[in-house]
């Protein structure tokens, strides 16, 4: 590899990712695992789709089922990671959920679940590894998924907007604080995807071409498009990034 490149490479490090199984968790398993990481991914069902792409390119995976809809779980997934392969070095908050419904309906049943998995989860996750990251002085990286609606207010989601707003500002919020630990918090929005979250969206024609006329790029985009950013957040190339969150939208923003 070129000596610039070097920089990129995830040789020798460790990655948990949640929500492997399926969509842009299991792009980024597999894409940590060409980087060269040991990859652990984390999920409430099966991880075997994920661990047949990363046996395919001869990479290392370890599957953790785990409900990641109760906080009380997060003591047996930091103890499970560290029997897999010793530290985890990267941290990638995916697993997330969204319910769809009129504001004036949204219960609170649906309210909670939704906070619980994207917003509650993602930062006492992050506080159980920052605080082993901080203690050995080995620093360690955080990567959050965001998304557009950090940045707007949509339509129906109420719930799940709430939860990826606080996901922009919790990863500007950890970075103030953990920065001096050498310890990098950055976050992921991807634009609209092609996976499991948006099947509703896609299969509405009117609601589809809606999407797609405000797209530079003219496409969905796919849990590929975001490997290039998620390898790099987690790379020693992103060593000077902290807090920010990168757009990987095909210019949905620009528009």
């Amino acid at each position: 590899m070129p000596q610039n490149l070097n920089m990129f490479s995830l040789e020798g490090k460790t990655a948990l990712v949640t929500g492997a199984n399926t969509g842009l968790g299991q792009g980024i398993c597999a894409a940590y695992a060409g980087a060269g990481a040991n990859v652990i991914g984390v999920a409430r069902r099966s991880c075997q789709e994920t661990a047949d792409k990363i046996t395919a390119i001869g990479g290392n995976f370890t599957e953790l089922i785990a409900d990641l809809s109760d906080i009380n779980v997060i003591p047996h997934i930091v103890e499970e990671a560290g029997k897999a392969y010793g530290r985890v070095d990267i941290l990638v908050n995916n697993a997330g959920i969204i319910k769809r419904c009129d504001a004036v309906d949204v219960t609170m049943e649906d309210w909670d679940a939704v906070i619980n998995l994207n917003e509650k989860m993602v930062f006492f996750l992050s506080q159980a590894f920052a605080k082993g990251w901080a203690a050995d002085n080995k620093g360690g990286k955080i990567i959050n998924i965001a998304s557009m609606l950090s940045y707007q207010g949509g339509i129906r989601v109420p719930s799940y907007t709430a939860s990826k707003s606080a996901v922009m500002g919790l990863t500007r919020a950890l970075a103030n604080e953990w920065a001096r630990y050498n310890i990098n918090v950055n976050a992921i929005a991807p634009g609209y995807m092609a996976t499991n979250n948006t099947q509703n969206l896609r299969s509405d024609e009117q609601r589809s071409d809606e999407i797609l006329s405000r797209i530079p790029a003219g496409r969905w985009g796919t849990p590929e498009d975001i490997t290039g950013a998620a390898i790099f957040l987690a790379s020693d190339a992103a060593a000077y990034v902290h807090g920010f969150t990168l757009a990987v939208d095909g210019g949905w923003l620009a528009r």
